[in-house]
């Protein structure tokens, strides 16, 4: 199993890549931001990329996303010391193959590695069933949960730009100056994000909640 290492400390990436050499796992590089991640993804086109939360320059869920979105079969697995709830079920909604806590025993870890190569999600018991209560709950109730604040400053931009009338992937992409996939990768976190549908419901949304207001752009 080809493996990617994205995280911030420099220690933890060392034990690790020791730890996962001594197992015949090969180590084919290491990220210490988010950003590194997706091009080391795109370098080297690992089976696994475990990925930390908590980084600079692009977040781990941001990465993980994009990763995602771009290299599907690249399997992203979390690899983190956050316990919040609230990572684990962004994780798992943003395409993360499992979500593991940097606590755990090691013989642990290394059964649950092997269970992504073989196709299973990573995750221990507990915050499996975490997830299973959380997926299970009434619909209803996961909308009242939309949070605006979730979105990115990027992803801010694109919904301004189609409250005011730009809603076309071509047409986002040139007023932003990125390319139509992007634009494409920023609607589907808005939309998973806010947990709408589609782009009518979006500007709908941001327009009865007062997200931006028509006319804010130039």
């Amino acid at each position: 199993m080809r493996i990617l290492i994205a995280d911030d400390h420099a220690l933890f990436r060392d034990s690790l890549r020791s730890l996962l050499e001594a197992r015949d796992y090969e180590v084919v590089g290491e990220a210490e931001n988010g950003r590194e991640a997706v091009e080391l993804a795109w370098k080297h086109k690992p089976d696994v990329l475990l990925m930390d939360l908590g980084m600079p320059e692009k977040t781990g869920l941001e990465a993980t996303r994009q990763v995602v979105a771009e290299l599907p079969e690249v399997r992203v697995v979390i690899l983190t010391a956050s316990d919040d709830d609230a990572d684990l079920f962004e994780a798992i909604k943003s395409g993360a193959k499992g979500y593991l806590l940097k606590n755990l025993e090691s013989e642990t870890f290394f059964s649950l590695l092997e269970g992504v190569g073989r196709g299973e999600p990573a995750l221990t018991p507990t915050l499996a069933k975490k997830l299973l209560e959380e997926f299970a709950r009434p619909a209803g109730r996961q909308g009242a949960d939309r949070d605006p604040d979730a979105l990115t400053d990027r992803e801010t931009e694109v919904l301004e730009q189609m409250v005011n009338g730009v809603t076309s992937n071509r047409r986002l992409a040139e007023s932003l100056g990125v390319s139509e996939n992007t634009v494409k990768f920023h609607v589907r976190n808005i939309l998973d994000k806010l947990h709408l549908n589609n782009r009518a419901q979006v500007v709908g949304f941001a327009l009865r909640n007062r997200l931006v207001e028509p006319g804010d752009e130039d």
